[in-house]
């Protein structure tokens, strides 16, 4: 859960401020798409390019997230030492005079 939130409230403040500057400069009703106007009212467009800019921006972050993990998070068995596939170099092998 906290990285969900370390990747979507940096990504909605940059999404905000994105789409502030953005629809600062650039009239909802200018706006076309693949030539032809688009027939939707102002706040839907500046709802979808808000949604959209969301969306890159958290997938930046996401990225981010996903390539700082370090070598140990990625190699990192998750079976304890005694529960290992036999010749994995890393089993510990129970020891028989603790179980007696």
């Amino acid at each position: 859960m906290l990285t969900w939130m370390r990747v979507l409230w940096p990504s909605f403040l940059v999404a905000g401020i994105a789409g502030t500057v953005f629809f600062t400069f650039f009239d909802p009703m200018d706006l076309s798409l693949f030539g032809e106007r688009i027939a939707l009212s102002r706040m839907a467009v500046y709802s979808l390019g808000f949604f959209m800019l969301w969306i890159f921006a958290a997938a930046s972050s996401g990225l981010t997230c996903f390539l700082q993990r370090s070598a140990d998070d990625l190699n990192r068995c998750p079976l304890e030492g005694a529960e290992r596939p036999a010749g994995c170099p890393k089993r510990e092998e129970p020891d028989e005079r603790t179980e007696a």
